[in-house]
């Protein structure tokens, strides 16, 4: 079993998310032609999503440029959907390339955005193995999908 996969199943989680017809995956909330937005079923902080290329890829070198242009695309659209839903005062984006750099899925590539705020409790999944979410991930879906449709809408009349 790889590290992508879910326990017992040997299936790549965000590979069966990728394939799942709309509304088979509810976490899923965009989706481009190479690419997609999922939240991270064990958040940071509410909010914390993920950009994922389609195809199981583990490197940005494995990705074709279409694939790189676009994650880069939903990327600043989750910067946006992210800005526009919860006002953070800042958002951590990163990719972990490889266990040693702290990738929990290490064979198939993406990139977080976790939304933070001074003072946030984001230090208890350091000191006390806790994490603090004042909203159930139903309802973080509920309130990025809208702004997501939107901007995707936008891209596509703009021809991206």
């Amino acid at each position: 079993m790889t590290s992508a996969s879910t326990p017992g199943s040997g299936e790549c989680i965000f590979c069966a998310a990728a394939a799942a017809a709309p509304g088979e995956a509810p976490l899923v909330i965009a989706r481009g032609r190479h690419t997609f937005v999922i939240l991270n079923l064990f958040p940071y902080n509410n909010g914390h999503l993920m950009v994922v290329p389609n195809r199981h890829i583990a490197s940005l070198a494995a990705a074709t440029p279409e694939e790189l242009a676009e994650l880069m695309e939903l990327t600043r659209d989750a910067e946006i959907a992210l800005g526009e839903a919860y006002q953070p005062h800042g958002i951590n984006v990163g990719v972990n390339l490889g266990r040693a750099a702290g990738a929990g899925i290490v064979d198939h590539i993406h990139v977080h955005l976790v939304p933070r705020w001074i003072g946030d409790t984001n230090f208890m999944s350091a000191v006390a193995e806790t994490r603090v979410l004042p909203e159930t991930l139903d309802q973080t879906v509920a309130r990025l999908r809208p702004i997501f449709d939107r901007l995707l809408d936008d891209d596509q009349r703009r021809g991206r």
